[in-house]
């Protein structure tokens, strides 16, 4: 009997177009949903989740991808199709369905556990679910599987292919690196004195339009797509014609809304870049969340924190604002945007600081998930590889250990991708630069998205994360590039020898 791919390729249409429902609403939870329709929204994401993983599991696509993995010939964009889909589909089949259920179950007590631990302030509230959370964690790496290394079963469900013996030493050598550059950069900011925005309002109308403009001149479509506004800045939709962003807006600090559009618009230029012949299916998709991260952090850090970008962009926000920005230079802005100091909150992380903050996290997720670190002790061990790693010591819990949602969902190994991203950004960046540069200088931001359009985004899911970077870069994953990067940077921009 000949074989056909359409069957197979039906099937991962109706599991994209679920995945689009389920998108869309989690977006519209965020953003429009009114305060009460919280409990149905949680009935209909779950229904939707349900039938998702009833069509992923099915016998009868497990059947088709073993045809379509038995066929010599099958051309190689639908045998990358099918290896994707048998890959997720191999994860959600291996771990038992009670065990999803209690998972689950677990995740919504974690999260009540985690707001009433940081309304009282106190980590020992939520640490039964914690411990819950880890012991379910364990249990699914190894219904997942690995070859010893229970993380590795995790980190791989954000990051395929990636494993702690390859991870990890790029992360020492990286957190070893970045203490001196740290120690002189934050010594030589402090010495310019008071943060140059600080006690100044600026309009959040104002605001506003500035970030839809910026969207406009990075490339972001806002006829395949939109942004509003939400608390914590996101991307989600349900197609790559449909890409849903949101941004924070403050009137004491504009740069929550300006660097929150340009990271969100560049994992939102990414789904927007999708080969149109992988649309609803496995393809298009980022092959990694690291990689994914790389293209916020490129635009948002890279780009949107560069002297040739606001040479271009200050003096047309300052004549949006002018009673905010009057008598600023673009040279005071710039230092104002790149301003460097230790501080205790990730997401309030500098780019120079920020890598630290995930050393401090993965460390303790390897101890957490390999039973050497007892839970009771896990506040303290964290707030004093904070003073270790940064010279900074939380005051109290929601400043220190419960400070980040990730763990109240037991997403153990998440934090990673954001270290990869900030690495990965500085590779593409470097192999880039030739080309953009120029044009950079010019106000030109479309030959940046032009040039990851071909290079990353058109390639969706053919390869794996790293072999993708390898190439385009030549290389695969390394910290040095990124060194680089902040040695060049914050030398010029402070005058430190680094």
């Amino acid at each position: 009997m000949s074989f056909s791919f359409a069957p197979l390729l039906t099937r991962m249409q109706e599991l994209r177009d679920l995945g689009g429902a389920i998108g869309l609403l989690t977006w519209d939870q965020e953003t429009y949903l009114p305060a009460k329709a919280d409990e149905a929204r949680g009935a209909q994401l779950s229904t939707l989740q349900g039938l998702y993983h009833e069509r992923l599991t099915a016998t009868a696509l497990g059947d088709l991808l073993a045809a379509a993995a038995a066929q010599r010939d099958l051309p190689a964009d639908q045998r990358a199709m099918a290896r994707v889909l048998a890959w997720e589909r191999g994860r959600a089949v291996n771990v038992p369905g009670d065990l999803v259920r209690a998972i689950a179950e677990a995740q919504s007590q974690g999260l009540t556990a985690w707001r009433a631990a940081r309304e009282a302030k106190d980590f020992r509230l939520f640490q039964p679910a914690l411990q819950r959370l880890l012991e379910l964690r364990r249990q699914q790496a190894d219904a997942i599987g690995h070859s010893g290394q229970r993380y590795d079963a995790l980190l791989e469900g954000y990051e395929p292919g990636m494993r702690v013996e390859r991870l990890r030493p790029v992360l020492e050598s990286l957190s070893r690196r970045l203490v001196p550059i740290i120690r002189a950069v934050s010594e030589a900011c402090a010495r310019k004195g008071p943060w140059p925005l600080a006690g100044k309002t600026f309009d959040v109308e104002k605001q506003w339009r500035f970030t839809l403009r910026l969207l406009k001149d990075m490339g972001f479509d806002l006829d395949a797509g939109r942004q509003d506004k939400s608390i914590h800045p996101f991307t989600g939709g349900t197609h790559p014609r449909d890409v849903r962003l949101t941004t924070r807006l403050e009137a004491e600090n504009p740069f929550p809304a300006l660097f929150g559009t340009i990271h969100e618009g560049g994992h939102g230029l990414y789904e927007q870049g999708f080969s149109e012949e992988h649309f609803r299916t496995p393809l298009a998709a980022a092959p990694s969340m690291g990689l994914h991260e790389s293209q916020s952090r490129l635009w948002e850090n890279i780009v949107g924190r560069s002297r040739p970008f606001w040479r271009h962009y200050f003096p047309l926000l300052q004549a949006q604002m002018p009673e905010s920005l009057q008598g600023l230079t673009t040279e005071q802005f710039h230092v104002a945007v790149n301003w460097v100091e230790p501080s205790l909150i990730r997401v309030e992380a500098d780019e120079v600081t920020y890598n630290q903050h995930i050393a401090l996290r993965f460390e303790l997720e390897l101890l957490l998930i390999g039973g050497q670190l007892p839970l009771a002790d896990l506040p303290a061990e964290w707030n004093a590889r904070m003073e270790s790693l940064l010279g900074v010591r939380p005051p109290d819990d929601v400043k220190g250990v419960l400070q980040d949602i990730h763990w109240a969902w037991g997403e153990l190994g998440y934090f990673p991708t954001y270290a990869l991203g900030n690495l990965y950004s500085a590779q593409l960046w470097a192999a880039a630069r030739p080309a953009v540069q120029p044009e950079l200088e010019r106000g030109n931001l479309l030959a940046l998205r032009e040039w990851l359009r071909q290079k990353i985004h058109r390639e969706g899911y053919r390869y794996p994360a790293e072999e993708l970077v390898q190439r385009v870069c030549g290389r695969g994953l390394t910290d040095d590039d990124f060194i680089r990067y902040l040695t060049a940077k914050y030398s010029e921009l402070y005058g430190v020898t680094l």
